[in-house]
């Protein structure tokens, strides 16, 4: 196990608006404090790897200095542009906010959500934003809508009374409209109507991303999905841009000097990602030829993946938090399985249906380790309401990353929670019901995984004659599995069971011939 984390983490460790409202009460990010506590605390299993780890952000955005002492050094000019780039306005106002959820609800026609219904979706909405520290919903309202594309999103006679209901009500100091996304003139029309700041989904959850992301390539991840956004809102707020940046062309009107500085920041920005990318892959050659099976574990947004990963591996080093993109920085975490094969567990980022597909593409490279694992298990909350659409979103963003079919057709998938639902049996075929959090069905789950592993890597199980007083068993507990030792005192010989990949008995056959 040392070899195994020694290599790991040596190859592992990569990773390291305004408009003329009644001032919205507050000025600076609001990060939820959970997501800014510390989870670089090194462990058993804890494997900081090319995705992971160090401590949070702080309050202010920033990156603690502890973190940037761990990082693997990189070139001085390289760093400071990173950081610059990772220089940004806060999304969201900070402190205290009183939210006004409001839903608009398809009841008809063909934006009509499939699988799901209303009161489902408002409690989704409200769990992102009690996400952020100081928030809270003092209002919900859901009403009705044909076509909630259309400017106001509303009809004349709702929008009306919704106007006057949030115009009639002082307590609340901003909108949650539950839609994936605002067009810029529509924000703009509703806060001029409203009185207060509006915020569409994609917003709120990309703030929470910008505040869950610890590691610079996550940052990073995050800076680039802010691109849109900020491309989107420069009509609305080019007056209160910095007219000092850059230095105009011939012919530049102010407008395309902002525009052009965003294109280059994104270039920038992709050019660095790039780089984590490249290094990312020489990481993973490192592992391949250590030859530690992968696997990753992916899912829902609060589906139990951490909690899980911790109930497997053994690692107390492993903080789960009941929070939404709890886990957005991906790390992976050694563990044992009845055969004693060691595997890498790898803990991705949740999914959450309605995101823009810009927000998965930004964290595309991240996500491009699922497709190098051997093995993926799909973890699912079966004691929520929506467990069907949970299932459809995961498999939707999986598919859409292109992953070997192969791969997606060995997937184990996994019922958490099942302790929340008395009586629970799965109807699915092969799918295994745990209660990570109480330990039930783990053995059941390990010996599954055991198996797919198996399968998925090509490994044999065999029993070898070795000679006690040579190399040859040093050598297959360093390359191999050893499962038993049968010794011979007679012949001054063993007979070793292993779990032995093709290549290693390949090398062992060389090495030791005869």
């Amino acid at each position: 196990m040392w070899a195994l984390r020694a290599a790991v983490r040596r190859g592992l460790r990569l990773s390291r608006v305004g408009r003329g409202l009644p001032a919205p009460r507050a000025a600076a990010p609001s990060c939820p404090a959970r997501a800014l506590a510390a989870v670089g605390r090194r462990g058993p299993g804890n494997l900081e790897g090319p995705w992971g780890g160090g401590p949070g952000l702080r309050a202010d955005g920033g990156r603690s200095r502890a973190e940037d002492d761990e990082e693997e050094p990189e070139d001085a000019d390289e760093n400071a542009e990173e950081e610059e780039l990772l220089q940004g306005e806060p999304l969201l106002p900070a402190g205290t906010q009183r939210v006004c959820l409001v839903h608009p609800d398809v009841k008809w026609g063909p934006g009509k959500p499939q699988m799901t219904r209303a009161e489902w979706q408002v409690a989704e909405a409200t769990a992102l934003v009690h996400t952020l520290d100081g928030w809270s919903v003092v209002q919900t309202m859901v009403v009705s809508t044909k076509s909630p594309d259309r400017k106001l999103v509303f009809g004349k006679g709702n929008f009306q009374h919704l106007t006057e209901k949030i115009r009639g009500s002082p307590d609340i100091t901003c909108v949650f409209l539950n839609v994936e996304r605002m067009a810029a003139p529509t924000k703009k029309e509703l806060e001029a109507a409203w009185g207060v700041e509006v915020f569409d989904r994609f917003t709120v959850v990309l703030h929470i991303f910008r505040c869950n992301a610890r590691t610079k390539e996550a940052r990073l991840q995050v800076a680039l999905a802010e691109i849109p956004l900020h491309r989107s809102n420069l009509k609305r707020d080019v007056a209160h841009l910095h007219r000092g940046a850059g230095s105009r062309g011939p012919g530049e009107s102010f407008m395309q000097v902002q525009q052009r500085l965003l294109r280059e920041k994104e270039a920038k920005i992709r050019k660095a990602l790039d780089r984590l990318r490249k290094k990312r892959q020489l990481l993973r050659q490192q592992r391949t030829r250590r030859e530690f099976p992968v696997v990753s574990v992916v899912g829902y947004t609060n589906c139990g993946k951490t909690t899980l990963i911790k109930a497997l591996t053994g690692d107390a080093a492993i903080r789960p938090r009941d929070q939404l993109f709890a886990t957005l920085d991906v790390t992976a975490h050694a563990g044992a399985l009845p055969s004693r094969m060691t595997v890498l567990y790898v803990d991705t980022i949740g999914f959450l249906s309605q995101l823009p597909h810009g927000l998965i593409e930004s964290f595309s490279a991240t996500l491009e380790d699922v497709a190098h694992s051997d093995l993926i298990v799909h973890v699912r909350d079966v004691s929520h309401p929506e467990v069907e659409l949970q299932k459809r979103s995961v498999l939707s963003t999986l598919h859409s990353l292109q992953l070997p079919a192969p791969l997606l057709d060995s997937m184990v998938e996994v019922h958490n929670k099942v302790d929340l639902v008395p009586g629970y049996s799965p109807t699915e075929p092969n799918a295994v019901p745990v209660s990570a959090l109480l330990g039930h069905g783990l053995q059941e789950l390990k010996a599954e995984l055991d198996a797919a592993v198996l399968k998925a890597t090509g490994r044999q199980i065999l029993t070898l004659r070795v000679r006690l007083a040579g190399a040859q068993l040093s050598w297959l507990y360093k390359e191999a599995t050893v499962q038993d030792v049968d010794v011979i005192p007679e012949d001054g010989a063993a007979d070793v069971t292993v779990i032995i990949s093709d290549s290693a008995y390949g090398k062992f056959r060389k090495l030791f011939p005869g």
